[in-house]
């Protein structure tokens, strides 16, 4: 391999580490010392240590070539290998198109500097047509590349991500070496006083990613698998090498796992695109998306430090702007403290300003309600104007289709639609979209005036509270702008906090969740979907309509048709936009308090921005988000609460009691106005805030939790504690609750939330979901195999360890298409699985293809035939693939095997007699086995001696020994075989031949296996001439003229015993699993090698 010119180490030449093979007066091909040497010489064991702890790349190549310039004290090494004939094919090529060159120069230094320049320009074509080619140093990721193909071998669409210089922890002893992390597997490499070490831990077996303190090591990555774990550290950047890991577990769990229904960035689908950088941007993607809210669809598309000016503080505020397809946002350098999201459909125009000493490089973003952003110190200013003005224009364009294609419409249809809308969506141009949202579409009837009656006199003393916190707000609008893109500080905090004035409410959800900006730019969306959606039924809408009366069923405006009739359009309309989700327990509860503040359609976006954006993978047939969030919360009740996770050493109940506040928000534990101001919260500041309160919750009860008995206990406490927590205006309507127990304010729950657990980032979060999300779906993973172990296992007589070890093999063996694309079986993530697939359970999930079976019915069988097994493994897999669908499950192949080492005699032979008849063996079938046809004589006697003198026919004893066989048996009789004709017999012979090759009493066997086929075949003679052929009988067996039942060819078999030892010999199925393991691995990678090459 041409490497980089880089100057030859001083110390190793001190050292004589390199020994000369070759040279001339340019160029020295030389070997490591000790490389090759046998029986262990400490020279090869010595330097084989110095390279390991002096090169961070551990074990160095053992040949390289030099280029050296007479005289100087200076060389460069260009070429390396791990092997003499790789390095020799170098050295040709320099004696053939270099070395008859040099001498024209007269300088040798400018020699050295052509050479170097020719060795670069190789490497650059190299790297154009490789994986490096995308790389922030090609050159650098190019030989880091050819280090990991040397060692492990993998077939080339093992896509290496990245390396790291670490340690490996075996006890107590580290190990100096590399650690490679790819795109399926985590691989290390270590060489140490000539001991090599090898580990490849495909990303599908990690459990779980932990950062560890051991011992002095603070910084210690553990890795769990189902089997052991191993702890990595010495890394130069812990945090960086933690998060590539978890996002690299991350993806491949959702390409190759059943996800419940993740998705995958269009990015990370395809393996080969995924690089440190890419890896990178979608790290900070995610965050951003997190940050502010943003759909999910976004890709980001600048980040640029800059400061903003505050009105409100007077001053410029340093932080970061992040651009997307459509948003503007900036965030100040401390999160939370100043936040402002942009919509480009809000957006006038980007100018730039003149740049002065004070207001470096300015810009000035103009939107509709007449107010203006200043950004400065913006680098690359003309870069982002001019980015953020294509956008601009581009989003003008598609909205003047729209319009268009809307005013076409209107003049087409009725204007009454078949339902009532309970609000306006006529809007001129020119009025602001803003103050609609404001005004109009807050101020309407039925449902909202259902929930509010007209005041009477108990509600007079909180009327008061109401006009106060309204004042609030509207000095909070004019400090600080009204609208989606109002500037978000503490002081918005601590208004929310106090909970939103009702007659705010429903513009600033919408406002603070961006579901307005949605709504804006889909204005008919709602009404057609209705329109489509209208008279369609499926599980979904089953759901809803058994879940309506349940939705707030205490509240009055649920109970009266015009309320649940609301409900239901909002969840059939969703259900129909998303079939992914469709319809799931707790958004009814969601829907129903947002159609209590907002209209219809805007009830109905909020709920796209909850389900879709606020708290994605929340609402999947298996709530993975809101388990992987159960999962984050128990860690950070360790972080946050350490005095209550060391007096309950178990904190998975605490977590589990959780599930229903992050699934309904605390809507359905909490008193009505409570949960309001927590819905509150949560518009405002996203998952973050649900956090919070929940840590809060458990804080405020440390004391009584850690005395519980049980779970029931704690559960009961948390249960009574919530059912307290009121809002300061209840006091005033619930007199009757005076002798109770105190209750808590919700405005201090939420106060005490945001101060104690405010270092609860959003950036920390994400960190923790990518983590936990890999042992989430693990568990997953874990019922799944569970769940078809438990369906096959009354099916077979296997054990249970070896049905377990086989399911593992056969899941490994799906995986390896999916790793290095040999096979049609897809994963559900990445794309559309086969028709066979989307159909089966889920404990059905893994299927194989016909090369996949026959890799896996060649390590397992006990049947080894030598080269004829290819046959049979082919002729197996048609057998099984009754579906016809050239796939075969999981419980198909258990079942095989389980004929093959547990079943009695007679079913072997059974199945061995299926492979040899149609389907298994079609008629124009070739055996495409070097094996020839056995030598077939009919010369024997059709008669046998008794041992009491009678002479009885042959074919009279078999049937004796058929009914002595079968005598007893209870079973239900499978449907009879049919006949085999003579061409199928011969290859049936053909099949038991090869079997016996190789064994030690291989002559008796041969001379066994002779006497029943001369036997098989007299006996078809026979029945032919005795009696016509039988009715239903094959064409090819009347033609042929001869043919053999299954019961004559088994008892023809039972009368050699020899036979029946060889058939009946104990193989032992956990010994050819053991066995099988490593090998699956190696000889998979090296025929797709072979295959792709």
């Amino acid at each position: 391999m041409w490497i980089t010119p880089e100057e030859v180490v001083l110390l190793k030449n001190a050292l004589k580490l390199w020994v000369t093979d070759r040279s001339n007066d340019y160029f020295l091909l030389q070997h490591r010392r000790g490389h090759g040497d046998t029986g262990g010489k400490i020279t090869g064991l010595l330097v084989g240590a110095l390279d390991t702890v002096l090169d961070s790349n551990a074990r160095v190549a053992p040949f390289r070539i030099v280029l050296h310039v007479p005289g100087s004290q200076v060389s460069w090494i260009i070429a390396s290998g791990a092997t003499i004939e790789e390095v020799q094919k170098h050295w040709k090529w320099l004696e053939q198109n270099l070395l008859p060159y040099m001498a024209v120069f007269e300088n040798k230094e400018d020699a050295a500097s052509f050479v170097q320049g020719k060795v670069k320009g190789l490497i650059a074509e190299e790297v154009l047509g490789s994986q490096a080619a995308r790389e922030d140093d090609p050159a650098r990721f190019r030989e880091d590349l050819a280090r990991f193909e040397q060692r492990f071998g993998l077939p080339q669409r093992e896509k290496l991500v990245t390396h790291y210089s670490c340690c490996c922890w075996k006890g107590r002893v580290p190990r100096q070496g590399s650690l490679y992390l790819t795109t399926n597997h985590i691989a290390f490499y270590s060489f140490l006083l000539g001991k090599e070490v090898k580990l490849l831990v495909p990303w599908a077996e990690v459990t779980r990613l932990e950062r560890v303190s051991v011992g002095l090591l603070t910084d210690v990555i553990r890795v769990h698998t189902r089997r052991k774990q191993r702890d990595f550290s010495m890394f130069l950047n812990v945090d960086e090498v933690m998060r590539v890991m978890c996002q690299l577990a991350d993806i491949a769990l959702r390409r190759l796992l059943d996800s419940g229904g993740l998705t995958l960035d269009q990015t990370l689908q395809e393996s080969t695109n995924i690089t440190k950088r890419v890896l990178e941007e979608q790290a900070l993607r995610q965050y951003v998306l997190s940050l502010f809210g943003l759909p999910r669809a976004e890709r980001l598309q600048e980040v640029m430090s800059c400061s903003i000016w505050t009105p409100h503080a007077r001053c410029h505020t340093p932080g970061t702007v992040y651009t997307t397809d459509g948003y503007l946002c900036f965030s100040s350098r401390e999160e939370g403290q100043c936040t402002l999201i942009i919509p480009l459909a809000e957006i006038l125009s980007v100018e730039k300003a003149e740049s002065t000493s004070s207001l470096p490089n300015p810009v000035i973003i103009s939107v509709r309600c007449k107010r203006a952003f200043q950004l400065i110190e913006l680098l690359h200013r003309d870069e982002l104007v001019e980015n953020v003005r294509d956008r601009l224009r581009a989003l003008h364009w598609k909205q003047a289709m729209i319009r268009e294609h809307d005013q076409r419409k209107k003049s087409t249809i009725s204007a009454a639609p078949y339902y009532t809308f309970c609000y306006d969506t006529v809007q001129s141009d020119e009025e602001d979209s803003s103050v609609i949202i404001s005004d109009k579409a807050l101020r309407h009837t039925d449902v909202m005036s259902t929930f509010h009656p007209s005041q009477s006199d108990t509600q007079n003393k909180t009327s008061n509270m109401e006009q106060v916190r309204e004042r609030l707000w509207d000095d909070h609008f004019t400090e600080f702008g009204r609208g989606v893109h109002m500037f978000r500080t503490d002081k918005i905090c601590k208004l929310v906090a106090l909970g939103i004035p009702e007659s705010l409410r429903g513009e600033l959800w919408l406002n603070f969740s961006d579901a307005c900006s949605s709504l804006a730019a889909h204005p008919n969306y709602y009404a057609d979907l209705l329109e489509k959606c209208r008279g369609e039924t499926s599980i979904a809408t089953e759901e809803i309509e058994r879940d309506l009366h349940r939705s707030l069923p205490e509240h009055p405006a649920f109970q009266n048709e015009t309320g649940i009739s609301a409900l239901r359009r909002v969840l059939t309309a969703y259900a129909y936009r998303n079939p992914a989700i469709g319809y799931c327990q707790s958004m009814n509860i969601l829907a129903s308090v947002m159609l209590l503040y907002t209209k219809e359609e805007e009830a109905f976006w909020l709920l796209v921005t909850v389900c879709e954006r606020m708290l994605p993978d929340y609402f999947n047939r298996r709530v993975i988000g809101a388990q992987v969030d159960q999962s984050v919360f128990e860690e950070l009740i360790g972080e946050r609460l350490p005095e209550l996770s060391e007096r309950v050493p178990d904190l998975s109940p605490l977590a589990s009691a959780s599930l229903t506040w992050f699934l309904t928000l605390f809507v359905n534990v909490l008193p009505f106005r409570s949960a309001l101001c927590v819905l509150d919260c949560f518009f405002y500041h996203g998952i973050r805030a649900i956090f919070q309160i929940a840590l809060a919750v458990l804080d405020a009860n440390a004391a009584e939790l850690s005395t519980c008995s049980d779970d029931g206990h704690a559960l009961m406490i948390l249960t009574s504690f919530l059912e307290q927590v009121r809002h300061e205006e209840e006091s005033h309507v619930c007199p009757e609750d005076a002798g109770a127990s105190p209750h808590l304010n919700i405005t201090t729950l939420i106060t005490d939330a945001y101060e104690k657990f405010g270092g609860v980032t959003v950036k920390h979060i994400e960190m923790l979901r990518s983590r936990h999300r890999v042992q989430v779906l693990q568990a997953h993973e874990d019922t799944t195999k569970d769940n078809a172990l438990r369906l096959v296992t009354p099916e077979v007589s296997l054990s249970q360890e070896d049905l377990s070890e086989l399911y593992d093999l056969f899941k490994t063996e799906h995986f390896i298409s999916l790793y290095w694309g040999d096979g049609v079986c897809s994963s559900s993530s990445a794309s559309p699985p086969p028709p066979r697939v989307a159909a089966v359970s889920s404990s059905e999930r893994y299927v194989v293809d016909r090369a996949q079976f026959k890799s896996l019915y060649e390590l397992l069988t006990p049947w080894v035939c030598g080269t004829h097994t290819d046959t049979v493994a082919q002729r197996a897999f048609t057998l099984l693939d009754q579906d016809r669908d050239s796939l075969v499950t999981f419980s198909q192949f258990a079942q095989m095997l389980d004929v093959l080492y547990c079943e009695e005699l007679n079913e072997k032979i059974r199945l061995l007699y299926r492979l040899h008849i149609p389907p298994a063996l079609s008629e124009d079938a070739e055996d495409s086995s070097p094996l020839k046809s056995p030598m077939l004589s009919s010369t024997r006697p059709l008669y046998v001696n008794l041992p009491n003198g009678e002479r009885k026919s042959y074919e009279e004893q078999l049937q004796q020994m058929l009914q002595d066989l079968s005598r007893g048996k209870e079973k239900n009789e499978e449907k009879p075989l049919p006949h085999m004709n003579q061409r199928e017999f011969i290859q049936f012979c053909k099949t038991l031949y090869s079997m016996f090759q190789g064994h030690p009493d291989e002559a008796e066997l041969f001379q066994a296996i002779g006497m029943v086929t001369s036997l098989v075949l007299q006996i078809g003679e026979a029945r032919h001439r005795d009696r016509p052929p039988a009715e239903g009988q094959s064409e090819s067996e009347s033609d042929d003229g001869w043919s053999a039942s299954f019961e004559q060819i088994l008892a023809s078999l039972l009368t050699e015993q020899v036979l029946v030892n060889f058939l009946e010999r104990p193989v032992h199925l956990s010994a050819k699993i053991s066995a099988a393991k490593p090998r699956q691995y190696q000889e998979r990678a090296g025929l797709l090698m072979i295959q792709h090459s």
